[in-house]
């Protein structure tokens, strides 16, 4: 996976040193020799990670991160601050400032790479997500990292897993001040007892557990659905950077090296937490989309577009495994009419209380949707055409049994409906050639005086 990095260092020999060791692994690499230059390559927009480092004269590296992540439009951006300081407090002030991660200098070549793989990931998916879940930056709207707004990453639901109880409980009283903190000591039947709980916002795992492999549980975890974005801190016992490495290419997304300093765990965990709630906001924000964009808005039910595409992978599925499927389009009898005497508010009440009725006589495994206009399709699986009729029958009757109400305050009106039936009958049938028959059907069950059910045989 390549990527886009900006490396910040008032120094030139230590930019072609990061430079030199990027560029051999495919990274495209961008420069800036201070702190204005880097805020100005990167509200451009054209930067995936940036390596930045702390120690420059007029603004140094805390500050253009603080400048970074205060822009909504930088806010998303990877900073992994590169620094010669080894002090705890030099750590939390740069993760206070909202840096991702740091790196010592000198930089080790694995831990460098293997860290910017892991954050070109994540700009990556979180990009995707963005792009999908709004158009708002193109058509000059709200972005969705502003309306998601600030978070300050506290109050989160932690996991711990250590199986050991005193190490744990140490954590628990660092993380319990700010987290709702749920302890787990048997790590060995985690996997199984993850898909059971509530979802969590972050896990924190000791990576050199006694009973099991940690870097194994990481993977397991991973591979569970409602776990697959779950952040993992690793707590790594010194002398285990080998181990660490391989725990950073399966996924892990942060960790600290005991002995453990509590501000820099806690702040650690807030960063977590706060892109964990971003990440399911952005998937959230983008499932609605989705949902937006496969259903109309008046009914409820599914649009044409959705029905299409579902009806040509039911008829492939069913010619596979040698299944009935059905298809009915019904038509409400006269609906113009409905719009012309009554108002467009009489026509709409008149839809939603059909497509009411419509469900009311389907099953739960039937798809039914509104093809436009006063149209309607039901796509039925393991239905032959004879019970398909029956279903049909019993919508055309509860449909003319009652009137319908045109609005709170407007008149009750007879409603009758027409209805085409037809079924998955050939080998060599296709979903257009099975929606023309029960759309001829509909079109007889019309001309033969409507309020009638009618079916097309192959």
């Amino acid at each position: 996976m390549t990527a886009r990095v900006l490396v910040v260092d008032d120094i030139l020999a230590n930019v072609k040193l990061l430079e030199a060791r990027l560029a051999a692994e495919y990274f495209e690499v961008v420069t800036a020799l201070n702190g204005p230059d880097a805020l100005e390559i990167c509200a451009r927009g054209r930067v995936d990670i940036v390596l930045l480092d702390v120690m420059m004269p007029g603004m140094d590296g805390f500050e253009v991160c603080r400048r970074l992540k205060l822009n909504p439009r930088t806010l998303h951006l990877p900073v992994i601050m590169v620094t010669a300081l080894d002090q705890v407090s030099d750590r939390i002030q740069g993760l206070e400032a909202g840096a991702d991660d740091f790196l010592t200098k000198p930089v080790d070549d694995i831990a460098l790479i293997t860290r910017v793989r892991n954050f070109a990931r994540l700009k990556l998916m979180t990009d995707e997500m963005r792009m999908r879940a709004s158009t708002g930056e193109q058509m000059g709207l709200v972005d969705p990292i502003q309306e998601f707004g600030h978070d300050s990453g506290e109050g989160g639901r932690v996991l711990i897993v250590d199986d050991n109880p005193r190490a744990a409980q140490r954590i628990v009283e660092t993380l319990g001040r700010q987290h709702t903190v749920v302890v787990d000591t048997d790590p060995r039947s985690l996997p199984d007892r993850l898909a059971a709980v509530p979802a969590y916002d972050l896990m924190v795992l000791t990576l050199d557990l006694e009973t099991v492999d940690g870097l194994r549980l990481c993977s397991q975890v991973r591979a569970i659905e409602k776990t697959r974005h779950l952040p993992i801190v690793l707590l790594v016992d010194p002398g285990s950077e080998a181990r660490l490495l391989r725990g950073l290419d399966l996924g892990v997304n942060d960790y600290l090296i005991r002995p453990i300093e509590r501000q820099e765990l806690m702040a650690r965990v807030r960063t977590q937490v706060r892109r964990k709630r971003y990440s399911d906001f952005l998937r959230h924000r983008l499932e609605e989309r989705v949902e937006a964009a496969v259903t109309d808005p008046l009914t409820g039910l599914h649009n044409r577009r959705y029905m299409e595409n579902h009806l040509r992978t039911l008829v492939e599925e069913s010619l596979h495994r040698g299944r009935n499927l059905s298809l009915m389009v019904a038509d409400i009898d006269h609906f113009k009419l409905v719009n012309d005497n009554h108002g467009h508010d009489a026509g709409d009440a008149v839809l939603r209380e059909f497509s009411a009725r419509l469900k009311r006589n389907t099953r739960g495994m039937d798809l039914t949707c509104r093809m436009g206009g006063e149209e309607f399709v039901v796509i039925m699986p393991d239905t032959d055409l004879s019970r398909a009729c029956q279903v049909a029958e019993r919508l055309r009757a509860s449909t003319a049994a009652e009137p319908f109400m045109a609005g709170r305050s407007g008149p009750a009106l007879t409603i009758t409906a027409s209805v085409g039936v037809a079924a998955l009958e050939m080998a060599d049938d296709t979903a257009e050639a099975i929606f023309k028959r029960a759309d001829q059907a509909l079109y007889s069950a019309k001309r033969d005086g409507r309020n009638r059910v009618a079916a097309d045989a192959a």
